[in-house]
């Protein structure tokens, strides 16, 4: 008899600890922009009008000194969805994908996967990966190519008047798409602002599908991890009128250090900018006036996503999960607007590599204090295991960012980048370069002068100290 009278306080015990478990288990609303610098108002830039970017940092925390580890779309969404180093290349998740269709048993579990495996309904809709939808193919909607496989219970990418994703991720109002196999013949224009709603430009049907879905989550009493990924302010420039109107007469502050560096670097020639799009024979690095106009664009983009934004945010107040959701929102790397002579990204100067990063936490503690940790992409993935109670696998190459989101004055980590031939790591005092052949970039952060001057040449021992640290962060690079 004695067994059965300890039966009865054992399974109270499980089941408290059950409830336990599930309490921690928050939802997960990841929101994804493309192409975001941290020109914000909550990131100190007064000029750009982002009301609802701004609501969240002041109640999260923003991380000012975020990078991305790769410039480019899909090697920078590889490292955010499996916390792991990888090829700088745009295919990198679907030479994952091809992997485990081989039945590779290196291939570790993505970021969403591991949430789906302890219990959670995963969701993307938009540009999460590197295809706006998750597919390959033709178009990019072949449903026979996976992106990601096993990773989402339901993917999404609503294509409207712009008939395919492909279309939609290089579109312009009212269905317009950019044309050509090489994406160079009939070029559409670099920016628009056309006086249309919300949805007569591409993101606004992914905020409408992404709110759809955050509505029909709400309904269930299981967790959800659902990521929505809006493509503006990627090229071309183009939004709805009205968000144009805070900088059609606005003075914008100069551009930083416009002159292409006269020592070897990781500068290219912006081909996607000038050779994908029009530009009616103007030059933003020879005209003023015409980079001003550009950059008032992409500003304007910067405020319909922020707008986007809004709408989603709403909707998860609305539907009463708020209280048991956290918000992350992440762009996937800066983009430089004529910093060092670059209309682009694809290189391993600060401005292409430091990007947003903002986390939400319900009934946060030091909410809306930011944070200057030195942080990186890879670190998200270990930081959502520990704030809802999963096992943080031992595959990741981040760490968790638990302790700023309890201290924001708590410490960071050197942030390792890479790209094509060439490697990059941030600490808080220097920026230091590696490239194939061993020559190297070292910049001062503490110096006015920081990007401006390689000053490897006069500092041997400094090179000699941060090529040792970049190597032992690109050992996991090589090894996985």
């Amino acid at each position: 008899m004695r067994p059965k009278i300890l039966l009865l306080p054992i399974l109270l015990a499980l089941a408290l600890h059950a409830e336990a478990e599930s309490t921690l288990k928050k939802n997960v609303l990841l929101l994804c922009i493309d192409d975001l610098r941290p020109e914000l108002k909550s990131f100190g830039v007064d000029y750009i009008h982002s009301p609802n970017i701004d609501r969240l940092a002041a109640s999260g925390r923003a991380f000012h000194r975020h990078y991305v580890n790769a410039p480019t779309c899909g090697a920078s969404r590889y490292s955010l969805l499996t916390g792991q180093y990888g090829s700088s290349n745009n295919q990198a998740l679907f030479a994952r994908a091809k992997q485990l269709e081989a039945s590779d048993a290196s291939v570790t579990p993505s970021l969403p996967e591991w949430f789906r495996k302890n219990g959670y309904t995963t969701v993307s809709v938009g540009k999460v990966s590197h295809h706006p939808g998750g597919w390959g193919g033709e178009d990019w909607y072949d449903n026979n190519i996976l992106e990601m496989p096993g990773a989402w219970d339901r993917q999404l990418m609503p294509t409207g008047q712009w008939r395919h994703p492909r279309g939609a991720m290089h579109s312009l109002a009212d269905g317009e798409i950019r044309m050509g196999r090489s994406f160079t013949e009939n070029k559409m224009d670099a920016f628009q602002s056309a006086d249309v709603d919300d949805t007569s430009y591409h993101d606004g049907l992914i905020a409408e599908a992404g709110i759809h879905q955050l509505k029909d989550l709400a309904q269930s009493d299981t967790p959800f991890f659902l990521a929505i990924g809006l493509i503006k302010p990627h090229l071309p420039f183009g939004s709805p009128a009205k968000y144009m109107e805070p900088y059609r007469d606005s003075e914008l502050p100069p551009i930083p250090y416009p002159e292409k560096p006269d020592w070897r670097t990781t500068w290219h020639k912006s081909g996607e900018f000038f050779g994908q799009y029009n530009h009616h024979e103007q030059d933003p690095r020879q005209n003023s006036d015409y980079a001003d106009q550009v950059r008032r664009h992409y500003a304007a983009c910067v405020t319909y996503a922020d707008k986007l934004v809004g709408d989603i945010l709403e909707s998860l107040e609305a539907s009463g999960k708020a209280d048991e959701t956290i918000v992350v929102l992440w762009g996937d790397h800066g983009w430089n607007l004529g910093e060092h002579a670059i209309w682009g990204k694809h290189n391993l100067f600060e401005e292409a590599l430091r990007s947003p990063l903002i986390i939400s936490l319900p009934r946060m503690e030091q909410a809306g204090q930011k944070t200057d940790a030195i942080v990186e992409t890879t670190d998200i993935f270990p930081t959502l295991c520990e704030l809802n109670g999963l096992p943080v696998p031992d595959f990741v190459h981040g760490e968790s960012l638990l302790p700023i989101l309890e201290d924001a004055s708590a410490s960071g980590h050197p942030a390792y980048s890479y790209y094509k031939n060439a490697k990059t790591i941030r600490t808080e005092t220097h920026r230091f370069t590696l490239h194939e052949d061993g020559y190297a970039e070292l910049y001062d952060h503490t110096s006015p002068l920081k990007e401006t001057q390689n000053i490897a040449e006069q500092n041997p021992q400094l090179v000699k100290t941060y090529k040792q640290l970049l190597l032992q962060e690109s050992s996991l690079h090589q090894t996985n």
